[in-house]
């Protein structure tokens, strides 16, 4: 299967929730180290749930059509939700196998938005290392 097929193309070239958001509850940036792609998610947080989710980034298509798929199902998940989605959950939206080189870049969207919410919960972020593991 091409790496770029044609869901994450479209989910590139027309991002959902690429936006920024007035007053968010949280607020984080992460960057892939390995390739220099970078996100920042903003949530908004009511009763514990997403309400809303804005966000920016630049970067492949991976990682940018990897936030635009997670930002469309993340709206009303419960926080405790997010904080135990696996690294499978974005493999499944993407649909397509990645290589050990992109597996950071499939990953991004999913470690900005668990980090931002460990960082709203008062808790401390995790690396990558822990991300992968």
């Amino acid at each position: 299967m091409d790496l770029y097929a044609e869901n994450i193309l479209d989910h590139y070239r027309h991002p959902r929730g690429k936006t920024s958001l007035e007053n968010p509850t949280i607020e984080h940036k992460e960057k892939n180290p390995s390739c220099g792609d970078e996100l920042t998610v903003q949530l908004i947080i009511n009763n514990g749930k997403v309400e809303q989710i804005g966000w920016s980034g630049e970067g492949c298509a991976i990682s940018q059509a990897g936030m635009s798929m997670i930002s469309e199902e993340l709206i009303g998940k419960k926080l405790e939700e997010i904080d135990q989605l696996e690294p499978k959950f974005m493999h499944d939206l993407l649909g397509v196998p990645v290589g050990p080189r992109r597996i950071k870049c499939a990953l991004l969207a999913l470690h900005t938005v668990k980090n931002a919410v460990r960082k709203g919960g008062g808790e401390k972020e995790r690396s990558w290392t822990e991300m992968l593991s």
